[in-house]
């Protein structure tokens, strides 16, 4: 393996994290990643949990924070805007509908408000859930969670007619789109599939394929802008009305504990984040937490 690669080996305190890790990647995945030289994207986003100590994670996580970034580099109209943050949500909502709560410090924590007729106070219930718990976990061990405040924020909904737009992940490795993966129906009917940058469906065909986004070529161009100061990235972009707008960034997609279909992709898809390590880049050092 390239020198650029080498891991160092791990310091007395990692080598709980390390058995943790390992463990849930072989119930995962039916065997143990190689933590030490890692080959397939899977086992890349685990050396990422254990080595990967960038604070500019942190605020690009962060989705209150990042915003302010994304409209710096890409322009106000790629945000969508804030109605309010804070820690605890009101005994009624204020805002106009529809609107969607969400947590600022971790991913899939979410409501959904259309009508007006949802249960508040079990959305209330689930936030002040959101907000205590520590979205890092004992087990998956995602160190950049843990140096995010926690909290929520309320934004207008920006699905048409009541549903959820097309949800585009671009993986960007050392500030280049390779892939992205397109998840359609995510409350009812959700399944994703797997396209290179060219728009070839490279994952295992299940059903329907999506048309070609109208604004494809500005989504690239978006996600490497906002990826190219890391080895990797995952930028997750909408368009509605053919028009694109910024939805999030992760750097463990999935914890790297979901299979890819087939199976092939995870070697091929990790050879980039092992190229995006190997190359010289202008992006900022590592900090310490």
């Amino acid at each position: 393996m390239d020198a650029a690669l080498s891991l160092a080996p791990p310091t007395t305190h990692d080598i709980a994290a390390r058995s943790r890790i390992a463990l849930c990647y072989l119930w995962r995945h039916g065997r143990l990643p190689d933590l030490d030289d890692p080959q397939t994207f899977t086992e890349f986003v685990q050396y990422g949990k254990l080595h990967d100590r960038n604070l500019h994670m942190v605020a690009f996580a962060d989705k209150i924070a990042a915003k302010a970034m994304v409209a710096e580099r890409l322009g106000d109209r790629w945000v969508t805007p804030t109605l309010w943050m804070g820690e605890f949500l009101p005994a009624t909502p204020v805002w106009p509908l529809p609107f969607v709560v969400k947590a600022h410090h971790g991913c899939n924590q979410n409501a959904f408000v259309r009508t007006g007729c949802e249960d508040w106070a079990a959305i209330r219930r689930a936030a002040h859930r959101w907000v205590r718990r520590d979205y890092a976990g004992v087990w998956l061990d995602e160190w950049l969670y843990r140096h995010l405040p926690r909290g929520l924020l309320v934004e207008p909904f920006i699905g048409s007619g009541g549903q959820l737009p097309i949800d585009y992940k671009f993986y960007v490795f050392a500030g280049r789109a390779e892939y992205v993966q397109v998840h359609l129906d995510r409350e009812r009917a959700h399944r994703w599939m797997l396209f290179d940058r060219c728009w070839r469906q490279v994952s295992t065909r299940h059903g329907d394929t999506p048309p070609l986004p109208a604004s494809l070529s500005h989504l690239i161009e978006a996600a490497e802008a906002l990826g190219r100061q890391f080895d990797f990235v995952r930028v997750d972009l909408y368009e509605t009305d053919g028009t694109p707008r910024f939805g999030e960034m992760t750097f463990y997609p999935g914890s790297g504990l979901d299979p890819f279909d087939p199976p092939r992709l995870d070697a091929e898809i990790g050879a980039h984040w092992a190229r995006a390590r190997r190359e010289p880049s202008s992006r900022p050092p590592s900090l310490s937490p």
